[in-house]
């Protein structure tokens, strides 16, 4: 390819013509809305590092997914923030649990969503840590046990996908074998396998109430210099029968994302987590950027890297802005 015979630009000149060579597109079909659940009635608490983000009370987050799935988003990640909490997270393990409770009332009132559980201790537990305690660390078999019946319950009131967020060992074969042995074979699991002890959850922790009250997470979530280490956790992971891995963080592991797409072929989710919709809402409130600009940006830049699945903050902002481009 020589100049001036060849001249990359002429394919960018016209607007028609850019769109139909764009090799990489976002669709409102890639997109899941995370969303908190709290106890109450008519409950609407601002979560204010998060902008238009609440912890809603169950009546008014059926009213928001309906809202969403209007919007052209589909799926959705539920959080829970419980009445009460214990040392193990047991509260969350019953049909009268939060979370269930509130995806019994979604799927009442409205057919056509999809319900992705995370499921993770961390918001249920006295000491905001994702697992029981044992000598001052979290014990992973233990844990497991608690995360086990937390998904049956989950599926039992009709959760249309499990999503472990804990990063213990072994907790994908553990959910697995107690969905199968309990007639769900059908409910499938979304592993947070490659799950990084992140500074960008900080917002997160405020909206799900469940900040550590001593220590860090650093003994079972994933150091961020490692990248073969994640290859190793998403293969365990789909050997014990994970349908999804996902990555998280998204944007400053965009080489996981590629390498875990690439290396495994396999359905990817990444979660663009709330540091990373945090930052983009602050930065745009004041005029530093263009903030619809630099949002789609970013979430173009995590589908490019190999995410088939995209948890975002962003997702009914990003369907909107994509119908209008459609219309």
């Amino acid at each position: 390819m020589n100049f001036p015979q060849t001249r990359l630009r002429r394919m960018r000149y016209n607007t028609i013509l850019r769109n139909m060579v764009s090799e990489t597109k976002v669709s409102v079909d890639d997109l899941i809305l995370p969303l908190f659940v709290c106890p109450g009635k008519g409950v609407r608490k601002p979560i204010s590092s998060m902008p238009g983000n609440y912890q809603l009370s169950i009546d008014l987050l059926v009213e928001e997914c309906k809202k969403t799935v209007a919007a052209g988003v589909k799926a959705v990640l539920l959080f829970g923030i419980p009445e009460s909490k214990d040392e193990t997270g047991e509260v969350a393990c019953s049909l009268d649990s939060i979370v269930q409770k509130a995806i019994i009332a979604i799927k009442k009132e409205i057919q056509d969503i999809f319900i992705v559980a995370d499921v993770c201790n961390c918001e249920y537990t006295t000491h905001g840590h994702c697992g029981t305690i044992v000598d001052g660390d979290v014990d992973n078999d233990l844990t497991l046990k608690t995360l086990a019946a937390q998904s049956l319950s989950l599926a039992q009131a009709g959760a249309d996908m499990i999503a472990p967020s804990d990063m213990m060992d072994g907790r994908v074969a553990a959910i697995r074998e107690i969905l199968d042995l309990n007639g769900f074979e059908k409910t499938s699991i979304m592993s947070y396998s490659a799950k990084y002890a992140s500074g960008f959850y900080g917002p997160f922790r405020e909206a799900a109430e469940s900040a550590p009250k001593f220590g860090n997470r650093s003994t079972y979530q994933m150091n961020p210099a490692n990248s073969n280490e994640a290859m190793r956790e998403i293969e365990q992971d789909i050997v014990e029968g994970a349908d999804i891995v996902m990555v998280k963080p998204a944007l400053s592991y965009l080489d996981i994302i590629y390498r875990a797409k690439h290396e495994f072929n396999m359905p990817v989710a990444a979660y663009n987590v709330s540091g990373e919709f945090s930052m983009v809402k602050a930065a745009g409130a004041n005029n530093w950027i263009d903030e619809k600009r630099v949002m789609m940006e970013i979430i173009t830049s995590i589908k490019r890297a190999g995410a088939d699945i995209i948890i975002t903050y962003h997702a009914v902002e990003i369907a909107n802005i994509l119908k209008e481009q459609n219309a």
